[in-house]
């Protein structure tokens, strides 16, 4: 904790965070201008599909001027983004609602399904790497290897469907298949309705982490200094919680981080299937009534979810390798002592 606490004080890693985030600036922007574009293209008139037959030149005109649709594509662009940069996604189709309004409790409670997919898959999945590179070749890295296998080649709504199966029906009917949680209510007040889709998410996450961080573990565990911990006579539980764990965590990161962002696209099936009342199933409500400002609103929101994890990952492999830190405080300390010569590096 201390060499982490130096790290910071030094100014290493916030250099390194500035840095990623003046770099992440751009990527968000063509993230936009690629969601923005996508939607824009999805054929047929937004207008016409939303009101049906219910259509009239008086409605069309409308939600044309709501919409900004009969205004040039960059000027609907511009338009669009400014509101993004303030979080106002403007109003649905029908004009009566925000947009933030409408995901504020959807976003509350599919964050609430990611963070207890993650809390739950997250160490499970190192313990079991971990364990798994420590018995390599052994029945427990057999079984798990052959376990998560399987699972990592199965679809999230084929994992859902056995989990339904096996713990919502005659077999074994413990928890509820469908959650049904009230409007305005969040789910962790009823935390029997959030097993199966959690459970579903860690299948779905688990094998990917767990299998690198086993590769990790014994690419790590034959390194010349571990052997050399080992014939210093330290047991081998400090050297695979002090020496080995510590460097075959940070591939890792970068994995969970992928992981992570992947939950928010993976909800949307998981949240479908379970009919959990997350901004999944609001996605796809809005993509068959062609309600373009929310499908927007999510897209974006993921697609900038992916970025702020990848500058996370990136913080975290750096403080959790020491050769790292190291690095970026060495870089640091050599400006510092140029800037106090008075000279330029």
């Amino acid at each position: 904790m201390k060499r982490i606490r130096d790290f910071f004080n030094q100014g290493g890693l916030l250099l390194f965070v500035v840095g990623r985030v003046l770099a992440g600036i751009p990527i968000v922007v063509a993230l936009s201008l690629l969601v923005f574009m996508a939607t824009q293209a999805l054929p047929g008139d937004a207008a016409v599909a939303y009101l049906a037959n219910t259509a009239t030149p008086e409605r069309l005109a409308l939600i044309r001027e709501q919409l900004h649709l009969n205004d040039p594509i960059w000027l609907q662009y511009i338009h669009w983004a400014s509101g993004a940069l303030r979080f106002d996604f403007g109003t649905t189709l029908t004009g009566e609602t925000q947009v933030t309004t409408i995901l504020a409790e959807r976003i509350q409670n599919t964050l609430i399904l990611m963070g207890s997919s993650g809390l739950v898959a997250i160490p499970l999945s190192i313990a079991i790497g971990v364990y798994s590179a420590v018995r390599r070749g052994k029945l427990f890295d057999n079984v798990s290897s052959l376990i998560t296998l399987v699972l990592a080649a199965l679809p999230e709504f084929v994992v859902a469907i056995f989990v339904v199966f096996l713990l919502a029906t005659n077999v074994f009917q413990i928890f509820p298949a469908i959650a049904f949680i009230d409007p305005g209510t969040l789910a962790w007040s009823r935390p029997d309705m959030l097993v199966l889709p959690t459970l579903t998410l860690v299948l779905a996450v688990t094998p990917y982490v767990s299998r690198i961080m086993r590769g990790s573990m014994i690419e790590v565990m034959e390194s010349e200094y571990i052997q050399m911990a080992r014939l210093k006579g330290l047991s081998e539980r400090t050297v695979i919680l002090r020496h080995a764990l510590p460097n075959a965590i940070a591939p890792t990161i970068q994995v969970i981080a992928l992981q992570l962002a992947w939950l928010a696209g993976g909800v949307v099936v998981v949240e479908a299937v379970f009919a959990y009342p997350g901004i999944g199933t609001v996605m796809i409500d809005s993509v068959k009534g062609r309600d373009l400002p929310i499908v927007q609103a999510i897209t974006l929101m993921i697609a900038a979810l992916y970025v702020v994890l990848n500058i996370l990952a990136d913080i975290g492999t750096i403080l959790s390798t020491p050769r790292l830190r190291t690095k970026y405080a060495r870089k640091n300390v050599k400006s510092d002592v140029f800037a106090a010569m008075g000279g330029d590096e």
